[in-house]
């Protein structure tokens, strides 16, 4: 298979297209993939969101960010099955040139990339994490987006499932572990069923977002819930292996940068960001992946989830 044809399959959990197939369109499609190509024009320095910075992070220059690269559109691999590229990629750059700083985007499992920014392996985690009470006990965050959940079912959604607790007692539903569905709305919703005396979910988690997508394409889930924009990306790309039931968009959250609780960093990362969400470069980002207004936030809410 071609890069592109891998990169492809990896999108979509391998949505049964055969081999044959992948390769004689998956380069192609690949390359037309929303953000794939077209580059943002650098954003501008902002001196005073610099000047916060930490004399430790200013004097290396470097901004390591810890990122789970198995969720597009926000953060895949290119073609190169090396270079982390994606919404948050871009972002993460655009933060960067904000603050002064040089980006390097360092791979992680998603449910060790908020132990690593507490442990200062990474200086930030941006990879879609809701602010959740719960995540802002050991964090801070700087906002930069809302996004709600999202069910992703097999195509013609045969169970007639939906993104309501009452019809999912009794599923097989998966999720990536360490994400907010997983951790906090699958078990939530699984306690409803029991108390209304229903069966209660079988929820398996699975250690990144391509091996749940997988799962639900090959039978060994009835759904996969998760961010919904990284969903519909996905179940536009399954080749018609997938789509989204109803209730798509449920609860939407913040999402935000994370730093680690009290750092001295979150002030300049609330500073850029605010500076990066006013101007012109979060459009261009937001264009770039065909991600819809509903998502945006503004200046002013920026630090709404930061240290309270």
């Amino acid at each position: 298979m071609t890069t592109g044809t891998l990169l492809l399959a990896a999108l979509i959990g391998l949505s049964g297209c055969t081999n044959a197939s992948l390769e004689a369109g998956g380069a192609t499609a690949a390359q037309s993939l929303p953000g794939q190509g077209g580059a943002i024009a650098a954003a501008p320095l902002n001196q005073a969101a610099a000047d916060l910075l930490p004399a430790e992070v200013r004097s290396k220059g470097t901004l390591l960010v810890g990122t789970d690269p198995t969720f597009p559109p926000y953060e895949f691999y290119a073609e190169d099955n090396k270079t982390v590229t994606g919404w948050d990629a871009d972002f993460a750059t655009a933060l960067g040139q904000t603050l002064g700083l040089e980006v390097r985007m360092v791979p992680a499992t998603f449910d060790t990339i908020l132990p690593g920014v507490g442990s200062h392996k990474y200086d930030v985690g941006i990879s879609g994490f809701n602010v959740t009470a719960e995540r802002k006990k050991n964090a801070d965050f700087a906002t930069y987006m809302n996004s709600g959940s999202g069910l992703a079912v097999k195509q013609g959604n045969p169970k007639n499932l939906a993104l309501d607790a009452m019809k999912l007692c009794g599923f097989k539903i998966g999720g990536e572990k360490g994400t907010s569905q997983g951790i906090e709305t699958l078990p939530d919703f699984s306690k409803q069923c029991t108390d209304a005396g229903q069966a209660p979910i079988d929820i398996q988690l699975f250690p990144s977002q391509h091996e749940a997508n997988l799962a639900l394409t090959s039978g060994r889930v009835d759904g996969v819930l998760s961010g919904d924009i990284g969903m519909a990306y996905a179940s536009k790309l399954s080749g018609g292996a997938f789509e989204l039931a109803p209730g798509t968009g449920w609860e939407p959250t913040a999402v935000g940068v994370a730093m680690p609780k009290g750092s001295p960093l979150t002030k300049a990362v609330v500073a850029a960001v605010k500076a990066l969400v006013a101007g012109g470069t979060y459009t261009s980002i937001n264009a770039k992946y065909g991600i819809p207004d509903s998502v945006k936030v503004s200046a002013d809410q920026v630090d709404a989830g930061a240290t309270q």
